[in-house]
């Protein structure tokens, strides 16, 4: 079976990201004979909806099931059309995803358990708001807070009792994407030295 986990790295051992629609690498993974491709996510940089682009992405390219953090709205629409199941992993490497996928320890999601355009505030949006926006005249005010999504927001969608992590997990959650964003600043502050000093 082919699936696909969204990953901060290019291999088997690289972190397993929180983040669906802007994580930077999904990971398809053969789970019979844990032959697997990295690719990097082409919707990373939309200006709005990544996570429909990202899901039908993962569709196109034989994922038959997603793991990751977490899911929007827009995503979990799609994935629900094509019957692709999208299960829950709260940190570890790919491999342990797939290897806790293989064990059924994984829990399904019932509905999104993030709001549309989140992945974008928490996970990516300082590093690729900044990016794009100061070249296009959007100014530095559009980073983390700033994104906007380009449809309204669906109607949250009831709890699933799987999908509400516990205190541990959040926090490892939240350390995850801290990280993500600290690595994220790293990579706008080098690229902003770089362009005062005129490199």
């Amino acid at each position: 079976m082919k699936i696909v986990v969204t990953a901060s790295g290019t291999n088997l051992e690289a972190p397993a990201s929180l983040i669906f629609g802007r994580c930077p690498i999904y990971v398809f993974v053969d789970t019979e004979t844990m032959q697997f491709e990295a690719v990097e996510n082409p919707a990373i940089a939309a200006g709005g909806g990544a996570g429909i682009q990202a899901a039908q992405f993962v569709i196109e390219h034989g994922a038959q099931a997603v793991i990751t953090g977490n899911a929007g709205p827009n995503a979990f629409n799609v994935f629900q059309a094509a019957n692709v199941p999208v299960y829950l992993f709260r940190g570890g490497t790919v491999r342990e995803a797939v290897a806790a996928y293989k064990a059924g320890k994984l829990q399904t999601v019932g509905g999104a358990n993030v709001q549309a355009g989140m992945g974008m505030r928490q996970g990516m949006g300082m590093g690729r708001g900044m990016g794009r926006g100061m070249g296009r005249g959007m100014g530095m005010g559009r980073g983390v807070w700033g994104a906007i999504p380009s449809t309204p927001p669906a109607p949250p969608a009831p709890p699933a009792a799987a999908a509400v992590p516990s205190r541990e997990e959040e926090v490892a959650a939240l350390k995850d994407i801290a990280g993500e964003l600290r690595k994220q600043l790293a990579e706008v502050i080098e690229r902003l030295d770089r362009l005062e000093k005129g490199a």
